[in-house]
């Protein structure tokens, strides 16, 4: 199994192959379909950003409260399908990957490529186990949204699949 360090440089990524599993450590902001709605709004009104966009990685979820002692309560992956009307333009404009469950579109596909950029899954069903490996949590963005505002995680082996390479390979393709 591998170990990734966030950021995802291009040499790690050009070694990641779909079907790897993998540990990443590091900083992910989590982000659904509310939050990426007026992440939209903000780039159509040509507004900075909450967060970097550029060679971030996006979690697609939504974090329960934190029990004592935790950074984070449960947070497992939510569908990515619904996130395929904005992951290309968010990668074209320099997002570094995503991590969610199932498939995405052949858009979104081709956009990882011509990107050169990477989707890692999480398996859904995990969620306490994902939030086992965050360490700290922020909320940095549209706390209104509360369970779908933006967090910013730092995780340490959190336990990902590749799910699509920067070369087009997929595991939901033969």
């Amino acid at each position: 199994m591998k170990k990734i360090t966030l950021p995802l440089t291009e040499e790690q990524i050009a070694g990641l192959h779909a079907g790897d599993s993998l540990l990443l450590s590091g900083v992910i902001y989590t982000a659904r379909d509310c939050a990426h709605k007026r992440i939209f709004e903000l780039l159509d009104k040509g507004e900075p950003l909450p967060f970097p966009l550029k060679d971030s990685v996006i979690y697609y979820a939504g974090p329960c409260p934190a029990p004592e002692g935790k950074a984070c309560g449960s947070c497992g992956p939510t569908t990515s399908a619904r996130m395929n009307v904005f992951a290309p333009r968010l990668l074209d404009l320099g997002l570094g990957g995503m991590i969610g469950k199932g498939e995405m579109s052949e858009e979104t596909r081709l956009a990882l490529v011509r990107n050169k950029k990477v989707y890692f899954a999480a398996i859904g069903g995990a969620g306490a186990a994902y939030g086992n490996a965050v360490q700290k949590s922020e909320c940095v963005a549209f706390p209104d949204l509360l369970s779908e505002a933006v967090h910013r995680f730092t995780v340490k082996d959190f336990p990902l699949v590749v799910a699509i390479d920067s070369y087009g390979k997929s595991v939901y393709q033969r």
